[in-house]
């Protein structure tokens, strides 16, 4: 994965800072600066540096090149954003914010509402691939956090939870999604940078696999590893790993809240 160079971590600038860019004005420039370029604002910079990190990961984020992609000078941005800590903060807060949340269907069922959390995020997380190169501990207590998270609670009326346990639950949830679409984004990468399928693949390395996979020595790994790629068309299927997983998740928060 990019970003493998070194991780970045959200909550790591300065806070007092980074709260009062989460809660800004998005239409203002920054008070005080002598002649602000006309039209940009923080918001214009969190889009230009969202378009360079969905386009080559973390590892292509610089403030430099921030200032590159609006045909500002890096000491212009800096008047706007004090630097990548609080830029990050800002990104995360952003998509956050601006990610699909279906509406909590009255007669729908919490199996139903938190399918739909993890859905939302699964996608979020394929559109920003990046978002799984950041490290989110300090999450940054924006209004795109504070929405999600109040939002995210939601899906799990009706279980019976605590107020302790749903949290928990949510972050079990979420830590799932999070882990799943590593898995996706890493298979998606390893297929680009092959250029074969992993049913390509197999077929092109099936007399040397056939070596390899003694049935008398390993019987049950080669049944049921056969069985497995020919179910997947390959070595491995994401959207039957986080269908299959998702299901045994719900399972187990059905056992949590007694149902």
């Amino acid at each position: 994965m990019a970003g493998a160079k070194g991780k970045s971590s959200s909550g790591a600038g300065d806070p007092a800072r980074t709260l009062e860019l989460l809660w800004r004005d998005g239409s203002a420039a920054p008070a005080g600066r002598r002649g602000p370029r006309q039209g940009l604002t923080v918001d214009a910079v969190v889009d230009a540096a969202l378009a360079l990190a969905d386009a080559g990961g973390l590892d292509a984020l610089t403030m430099r090149a921030v200032a590159q992609h609006l045909g500002v000078t890096p000491m212009t941005l800096y008047t706007y954003v004090p630097g990548k800590a609080e830029l990050l903060d800002l990104m995360l807060d952003a998509v956050f914010l601006r990610m699909d949340r279906p509406r909590f269907r009255p007669e729908g069922s919490w199996r139903d509402h938190v399918t739909a959390v993890a859905d939302a995020n699964r996608a979020l997380h394929l559109s920003h691939p990046w978002l799984v190169e950041l490290r989110i501990v300090r999450a940054p207590l924006g209004p795109g956090v504070m929405t999600k998270y109040e939002y995210e609670l939601g899906a799990f009326e009706g279980l019976g939870l605590d107020d302790v346990a749903r949290d928990s639950a949510l972050t079990y949830v979420l830590g799932f999604v999070q882990s799943g679409a590593r898995a996706e984004l890493d298979a998606r990468a390893v297929e680009r940078e092959s250029a074969m399928s992993d049913g390509e693949w197999w077929d092109a390395h099936e007399p040397l696999l056939a070596r390899a996979l003694d049935e008398s020595r390993f019987p049950l790994a080669s049944r049921v590893g056969e069985a497995a790629a020919i179910a997947y068309d390959g070595l491995y299927d994401a959207e039957h790993a986080y269908r299959f997983g998702l299901e045994r998740v719900l399972d187990g928060l059905a056992v949590l809240g007694g149902i």
